[in-house]
């Protein structure tokens, strides 16, 4: 119902002086009539005082005063709300009462403007969202960042951080940093996602798909710019790395296995590797425990001039320091010695460089710029793998990407030439080749594993009967600080 105004009221209130009143009504009539010009003056006072606010805020002098009051007392209230197409058909509908509060107000009406405001787009559940939408600008959240830790020199971490030159050279590798903030940033995000996803009594290739899937979408998958930089490794108990399910295994996720989820993400070549354990058996607790904390210990040790062999030392005994009891029998937690971390290259998983995660080895030095997997394993068994079980994962052989191999299979050069535009020098799995429509491929996959071009990667598995777990995390030794690209809420 439309509103009605002072003036429109005080004619109908008026008396024809032939008339005669009762004094008790001419004393309403009164009243009434000093009541509406007080609410008559009212609106108008009030939207003098806002006037002169609004020409200071926006300054509108051509707008109406009482339009203008509307207006600024909508603003002041909060009450601004985006409208849609059915509240514009509404107001359509209703332009004759628009109309006539407004002229009740005592001026013309004027249209609002309506706010376009841009609404911060909010993650789905599950994750649909590419993060490269949700951070527009493209600035991607930063990693844990650390002074480096120089137990010789304390002064060497700060320095680095206060220097202008550190600064400035850091500052010049920023679109670099970026991509590795952005391909972490859709790791956490599938991970934080499939934590809650997987549970026992789902086949591995269920598990696998899904991450993939939703990898896929975090990072905006586009060929060899952005992607997967790796086959998702899902290795069961004694099955420590490398495993992935090929077509039809129909392995399933039970209450009592310890699953390693070992996956990565890439945008222009810098990989993020990175990876979990997962197991629903609380009595699996203390192993997880001393493998996550000899991860941190290794990552808390890592930097600029730091040899190699020092990081395996510390990992050795924080690992060793733990001991767990499964089925009334205690075992020793074990690293395993012949599995370790590695620098990143660009396209290259495997850059050069590995850090052990037992004393001894390589004493090379870690250098500024570069980029590395800090990641450990721990066994309830002999601390030693093996090649066992049918080979999942392959990869193209680096040091050949360039080179020209005669192969004289015709399905050997076709299948090449679909790994080298779709994977690049990047590991790949069966499944991968299978999702892209090839067809009786394997002995091609044969050939080119044959004469060198691809290498296989077949499971590594410990002794039947024990367990073991991994956790993994990539570090940048940028010229300020080391900053832990990978580290989320949950690891």
């Amino acid at each position: 119902m439309s509103a009605v105004s002072a003036e429109e009221e005080t004619p109908e209130m008026k008396v024809a002086p032939e008339e005669e009143v009762p004094a008790a009504v001419a004393d309403e009539v009164v009243e009434a009539g000093e009541e509406a010009e007080v609410a008559a003056d009212a609106p108008q006072d009030g939207a003098a005082k806002k006037k002169k606010k609004r020409k200071k805020k926006k300054k509108n002098a051509n707008a109406a005063a009482n339009g203008e009051a509307a207006a600024t007392e909508e603003v002041e209230d909060g009450n601004a709300v985006e409208e849609g197409n059915d509240g514009e058909k509404e107001e359509n509908d209703d332009g004759e009462a628009a109309g006539g509060a407004t002229a009740a107000a005592g001026g013309e009406g004027k249209k609002k403007k309506k706010r376009n405001r841009k609404k911060t787009k909010v993650q789905t559940n599950p994750p649909t969202i590419a993060v490269n939408k949700l951070f527009a600008a493209g600035k991607f959240p930063h990693g844990q960042e650390v002074e480096y830790n120089n137990p010789k020199d304390d002064r060497t971490g700060k320095d680095r951080i206060s220097s202008e030159e550190k600064k400035n050279l850091d500052t010049s590798y920023e679109d670099m940093w970026q991509d590795f903030r952005q391909a972490s940033e859709a790791h956490r995000q599938t991970r934080q996602f499939m934590q809650e996803y997987i549970k026992p009594g789902l086949t591995m290739i269920e598990i696998v798909e899904k991450l993939e899937e939703t990898s896929r979408m975090m990072i905006a998958e586009n060929k060899l710019e952005a992607g997967l930089a790796f086959p998702t490794g899902c290795s069961l108990n004694n099955c420590a790395a490398h495993y992935t399910p090929n077509a039809g295994d129909k392995t399933v996720l039970t209450y009592d296995d310890v699953c390693k989820i070992d996956f990565g993400t890439h945008v222009n070549g810098r990989i993020v590797d990175c990876a979990f354990t997962v197991a629903f058996n609380p009595k699996y607790d203390v192993l997880l425990e001393a493998v996550k904390d000899a991860t941190n210990s290794g990552i808390k040790h890592a930097g600029i001039d730091v040899p190699l062999n020092e990081i395996g030392e510390i990992v050795q005994e924080t690992m060793e320091s733990y001991e767990i009891e499964l089925d009334g029998k205690t075992y020793p937690i074990r690293p395993i010695r012949n599995l370790s971390g590695h620098s990143i290259g660009q396209y290259r998983i495997h850059a050069g460089k590995t850090v052990p995660i037992v004393k001894g080895g390589d004493k090379t030095r870690m250098e500024e710029g570069e980029v590395f997997a800090i990641e450990t394993f721990g066994s309830t068994g002999k601390g030693y793998v093996h090649d066992d079980m049918e080979t999942s994962h392959y990869m193209k052989n680096f040091d050949l990407a360039t080179s020209r191999v005669n192969l004289r299979l015709p399905r050997a050069k076709k299948l090449l030439h679909v790994i080298n535009q779709n994977f690049g020098t990047l590991a790949f799995c069966r499944r991968w080749l299978d999702r892209l429509d090839q067809s009786k491929y394997l002995m091609a996959l044969k050939n080119l594993c044959d004469t060198g071009v691809v290498d296989p990667y077949p499971p590594l598995c410990d002794i039947k009967g024990c367990y073991t777990a991994q956790y993994e995390h990539t570090i940048i030794l940028r010229p300020t600080c080391k900053e832990i690209v990978s580290r989320g809420a949950d690891y």
